[in-house]
């Protein structure tokens, strides 16, 4: 993560103008007909009335029920949004710019540098981006770690997403121009953005080698004090883990806890070096883990231990982390991945099921982001938060198990139509909140003034 950090502009761009003028802000919507991926895991063709952005029925049409809208689900999979639970969405624009390096090298001498270059408004697009890649793949809730204040919270509006802020933090506790102004600037983006539809936020200490540990602490302080949880990285490379006992004495995870950092309030990103205490104290704190599969893979830092932790009974999910570092946002390739490779790590078949990847990717990010709602089910009572996937892709040809289908063979498979609490934000393929043309020249002029094209 980057140490630039100027706050949004309060002009240019207006924040709601899509929401005013967005033709999908219906409130009774039936989807019709779909095959939808029940609770259970088990498949039925039946049809979702949704209410005020609220599933109020499955199967049965409600008494005088009548809908704004019928969406065709005939010849579809209906399933839970899929929840990103590990990102950097501003980084979008990052893409294809560092690749086969080693974590340091990518991280501090090419990322970091290029963040510096982005101005806000690089930023705000950026994060768009993100979040139309996102949705295309289902996606409809994330948690994101940003350096540019009011950045993702815009994006996120604008194309109609649920999302879970923290402002990155670095530096030291008594640093003035570094530690101390980022925690002010959470602040600041906490009371201001707190109050909007679909939009909460989390505390985001970024690291153990980017933040002393009386900050560590500090950040801990303030998610107890706001009552808000903890989003950060953790145990990601042996770098991390062999810093953190020369300087503390102790595992990352160790520090964390002796910080207060590690509750059922904390979503740990990566988790990929961890000692088999480790696991059993996340178990312990009740953390929630963000599994970032393809992002491990491609920066060479490992496997994390998957197996070990589902076997703790730790609320596993499923991130993409960045462009950056993994060079694109698909979660159904995090879901195809966590699913294969770790039944090649552990040399076991049985390892991380379809079944245990599907909820990873549904209702355990939901879990972990938002504990106090319904979310990432289909049942009367949820969010209607859902994606609509066609079946006639070919590698989705004979659809004899849908959550095998979509662990195993989605590799071609988008999304075509998506909502949000209840709004059709993907439709047909098309964005209702989105000028794909407009964003695509914007994000082009970018990367060539940045030289990243």
């Amino acid at each position: 993560m980057g140490q630039y950090e100027n706050p949004l502009p309060s002009s240019g761009w207006e924040l709601f103008y899509v929401l005013k003028n967005r033709k999908d802000n219906v409130m009774k919507i039936i989807i019709d007909g779909a095959l939808c991926i029940m609770p259970d895991l088990t498949t039925r063709e039946t049809s979702v009335y949704i209410d005020d952005g609220i599933i109020v029925s499955v199967g049965t049409q409600p008494q005088n029920f009548t809908a704004d809208e019928t969406i065709d689900g005939r010849g579809r999979l209906l399933t839970p949004g899929m929840v990103n639970a590990h990102t950097h969405a501003y980084m979008t624009v990052l893409r294809n710019r560092a690749d086969d390096l080693d974590f340091n090298t990518w991280l501090f001498k090419k990322i970091m540098p290029a963040e510096e270059a982005l101005s806000p408004e690089d930023a705000f697009n950026s994060a768009l981006l993100g979040c139309a890649e996102m949705l295309t793949f289902g996606v409809t809730s994330f948690l994101d770690m940003h350096m540019f204040p009011g950045a993702s919270v815009k994006a996120a509006q604008q194309s109609g997403m649920r999302a879970v802020i923290s402002r990155g933090l670095s530096g030291g506790a008594d640093d003035i121009d570094g530690g101390i102004r980022r925690l002010r600037e959470a602040r600041e983006e906490i009371k201001e953005y707190s109050s909007l539809e679909n939009i909460s936020f989390m505390i985001g200490p970024h690291a153990l080698y980017t933040c002393d540990e009386k900050y560590l602490c500090e950040a801990a302080e303030t998610s107890k004090e706001l009552g808000i949880g903890i989003n950060t990285h953790l145990a990601e490379t042996e770098y991390e883990v062999m810093v953190c006992r020369e300087k503390y004495g102790c595992t990352p995870a160790e520090l964390y806890d002796r910080c207060g950092l590690l509750s059922d309030r904390t979503v740990a990103a990566h988790c990929v070096q961890l000692t088999d205490s480790d696991i059993a104290l996340l178990k312990e704190r009740g953390v929630n883990v963000a599994v970032n599969t393809s992002s491990n893979l491609k920066l060479g830092n490992g496997f994390a231990p998957v197996g070990k932790m589902l076997d703790a009974g730790i609320n596993l999910c499923l991130g993409t982390d960045s462009t950056a570092s993994n060079n694109n946002l698909s979660i159904l390739r995090e879901l195809q991945l966590v699913t294969m490779v770790h039944k090649g790590v552990n040399l076991d078949p049985r390892s991380v099921t379809a079944k245990q990847g599907f909820m990873m990717a549904t209702a355990n990010g939901a879990r972990a982001l938002f504990p106090d709602e319904k979310l990432g089910v289909i049942e009367v009572g949820a969010k209607a938060d859902l994606a609509l996937f066609p079946t006639d892709c070919p590698s989705m040809i004979p659809l004899a198990d849908a959550v095998s289908a979509m662990s195993y063979s989605s590799a071609g498979l988008r999304a075509e139509t998506v909502l949000v609490n209840g709004k059709v934000v993907l439709r047909k393929g098309e964005f209702t909140g989105i000028d794909l043309e407009k964003l695509r020249s914007d994000i082009n002029a970018a990367a060539k003034r940045l030289q990243i094209i």
